[in-house]
């Protein structure tokens, strides 16, 4: 079976500043990889890539069976295909959780409101808040509007699912609500890139870890490489608890 992401030799540049440089790695269809490293060392930049919210500049990109890099780019279907989740939860305040959910779907695939909103219903039980599906996001915790965020994702059953530092605005309590989330679609196959910090539940999750330093891969491998880092890079980020 082809990777659902392959990266070989990215680069990608902003002006003069080089974020990526010569970035290869892949992932394989219902792993779960987590991205590592310190601020500026371009993993969201690379996720950015995946998802085609940024162009590369050199190198080659597929993901989900097609070029990124390609003129014949299907740019509407690699967006159904990847669902990404980010830090900030981008919610409409004037829709309910159940409305928000339905929102992608309805423009999208066209469907009848009746399945609209059986759709909404299944995966916001899917992510624990059925029964918040007509609170309105202000009504809701940083930790639900992050769920609600994660299941407006899965309403377009995407192939794949990235997360960027989804967890980095919550406290500890409303964390742990959306990392069972995650540990749930993880057990059930789904695959996804991760870009966290938080390296036990890394540990506990991901199938690969990937260190990334100065904007190229430095390390990477099962998440054992955790407690065994290769290189003194690793070792120091993980020493200084980041």
């Amino acid at each position: 079976m082809s990777p659902i992401v392959e990266l070989d030799a990215v680069c990608k540049r902003f002006g003069a500043v080089r974020v990526l440089e010569g970035v290869s790695f892949r992932v394989r269809a219902g792993s779960v990889v987590a991205i590592i490293g310190r601020s500026g060392s371009g993993k969201s930049t690379a996720l950015r890539c995946i998802n085609r919210l940024e162009t590369i500049d050199e190198g080659r990109l597929r993901v989900c069976d097609q070029d990124l890099t390609a003129p014949s780019l299907d740019v509407h279907r690699l967006h159904r295909d990847v669902g990404i989740v980010f830090q900030s939860y981008n919610l409409f305040p004037h829709l309910t959780a159940e409305e928000n959910v339905m929102l992608a779907p309805r423009l999208v695939l066209r469907l009848p409101r009746a399945e609209l909103r059986a759709l909404a219903q299944r995966v916001l039980a899917q992510v624990g808040l059925a029964e918040k599906a007509r609170a309105y996001p202000a009504q809701l915790s940083g930790g639900q509007q992050q769920r609600v965020a994660i299941a407006r994702s899965l309403a377009m059953a995407p192939r794949l699912m990235l997360f960027d530092e989804i967890t980095s605005a919550l406290d500890p309590e409303l964390r742990g609500e959306v990392l069972k989330v995650i540990e749930a679609l993880a057990r059930d196959g789904m695959s996804m890139i991760l870009v966290t910090h938080e390296m036990g539940f890394a540990r506990r999750v991901a199938d690969h870890v990937i260190f990334m330093h100065h904007g190229k891969v430095w390390e990477e491998g099962p998440a054992e490489v955790l407690d065994a880092p290769r290189t003194d890079e690793l070792r120091q980020f993980l020493g200084n608890g980041l």
